[in-house]
């Protein structure tokens, strides 16, 4: 016998769109139930965002302690117990999954273990440990992406691994084959090549990091040179097979065919809506029109009166911080507000080794578009902060437009890109001007300093390089 639920909302998924959501609705007074097949935080918290942040600091760690003698230390014989770090990971990971729990409990919104099957818009049910009806008023649909495959022989193989195996190794691989170079692709390899293992990286486009600007993609790669990667760009993976344990990854590469070993393959092409067995078609939620992600407005609505979708599941941007925006924009809505999702300055961070971070437009695209623009850098081998943490590479890139001088875009890599895509945000957000940003006095001695030099570029000249 089936458990029978009111609300005043439901809903599907508990990332970090859908239970951000929930909690808002929870705050504003709406009767909230959540339903979620797996663990609340999503893919984010459990398989994406927090283990993989973690995996790089422990990778930084001891990238630190092999450079101890740079900084006046002696180590000696530093060896990797790959089990202890991939403890802590777990429980970084388990303290924040219980973090959330205690957050929906606390808001008073009612979690359902479950599939949900939306049977109408307003009619609900949960399939799992037991069956639940919920009668809804309004859905939010937030049940993510999964890891996208090419399509190739050999991509089934056991040793064909996604980022969500990645983070449960038990042991590190001697060689490991990354097939593509996008963010996840370059996040591993990074923090893989830093733990010793060898790399090499196989990408269909013709650089590294397609989406971003190339001045930083060309960095990146500079900056790697010395660590164990091998990266080719332009490389048509065409099939893989299997000899004994070892992976052999064939590859065409202008006109030529290659091929390269590994212990593993780690598949990193890119992600891709889950609609978590929701039939779409016959609720009559449309599609975007490639057919990829629910289509949704700028309130978050789908075709379907009371029906939303935030997060993955639209392919508008994959990002855990952009899911958890829509979901505030998709609750206020449903409680009588009328509030737009805005994407103009939704900030992007790539934990690689040097960090980078962007937000609206970089060089690349504003000059594609036609925009009249002044760029302004500034490098951190001229920071004072950076030379006194050993962190020298990198730079910061500003875009103003020129017809009003509004920093349109801002792109950062190197130390702390990840903490200083804030202000820039905040600058793009708001329509600043570089002047705005070069009459806000910032301390001294610290990297954000590097953001007033870059503004001062873009005003006649910056005063310390």
């Amino acid at each position: 016998m089936s458990n029978q639920l009111d609300s005043k909302i439901t809903v599907i998924g508990g990332g970090p769109g859908g239970y951000v959501a929930a909690i808002k609705a929870a705050q504003m007074g709406a009767d909230v139930i959540l339903v979620e097949k797996e663990k609340v935080g999503g893919t984010c918290l459990n398989w994406g965002c927090i283990p993989t942040k973690t995996l790089v600091r422990s990778a930084m760690v001891y990238k630190e302690i092999k450079d101890a003698k740079n900084y006046g230390f002696l180590v000696d014989d530093v060896k990797i117990d790959f089990g202890r770090l991939m403890r802590r990971k777990h429980r970084v990971v388990s303290r924040l999954t219980k973090g959330v729990e205690y957050l929906l409990k606390k808001n008073a919104v009612n979690v359902i273990k479950g599939t949900a099957v939306i049977k109408s818009p307003d009619m609900i049910v949960v399939e799992g440990e037991s069956t639940a009806e919920i009668k809804t008023e309004n859905t939010i649909i937030a049940t993510g992406s999964r890891a996208s495959s090419l399509k190739i022989k050999g991509a089934d193989l056991p040793g064909v691994i996604t980022s969500r195996e990645a983070l449960e190794m038990k042991e590190l691989p001697d060689r490991l084959v990354i097939v593509g170079a996008g963010i996840i692709g370059m996040e591993f390899a990074s923090i893989f090549s830093t733990l010793g293992v060898e790399v090499t990286v196989l990408e269909f486009l013709d650089k590294v990091l397609p989406g971003i600007d190339s001045d930083l993609s060309r960095e990146l790669v500079s900056n790697l040179r010395g660590k164990p990667v091998n990266i080719h760009t332009g490389a048509r993976v065409n099939e893989i097979s299997q000899k004994d344990d070892k992976y052999i990854v064939g590859y065409s590469k202008e006109g030529l065919e290659d091929r390269v070993e590994g212990d593993l393959v780690l598949m990193a092409v890119g992600r891709e809506p889950c609609y978590g067995g929701i039939e779409l078609e016959r609720l009559g939620i449309e599609l975007k029109g490639d057919k990829k992600g629910i289509k949704v407005n700028s309130r978050m609505e789908t075709s379907v009166t009371g029906i939303y979708a935030i997060g993955d599941v639209t392919d508008k941007i994959l990002l855990a911080h952009a899911a958890s925006h829509q979901g505030i924009v998709a609750a206020r809505n449903i409680m009588g507000e009328d509030v737009e999702m805005d994407y103009s300055a939704v900030p992007s961070i790539i934990y690689t080794d040097p960090e980078i971070a962007s937000v609206g437009l970089d060089e690349d695209k504003a000059r594609k578009q036609g925009i009249e623009i002044k760029v302004g850098k500034f490098p951190y081998s001229a920071n004072g902060k950076a030379l006194a943490d050993g962190e020298m590479s990198g730079f910061i890139k500003l875009i103003k437009e020129k017809e009003d001088g509004r920093i349109i875009g801002g792109s950062v890599i190197g130390h702390h890109a990840s903490d200083l895509i804030g202000e820039l945000t905040l600058a793009v957000r708001n329509g600043l001007t570089a002047e705005d940003i070069i009459e806000t006095i910032h301390a001294h001695p610290t990297t954000s300093e590097i953001i007033h030099e870059a503004a001062l570029d873009l005003e006649g000249g910056a005063i310390n390089y």
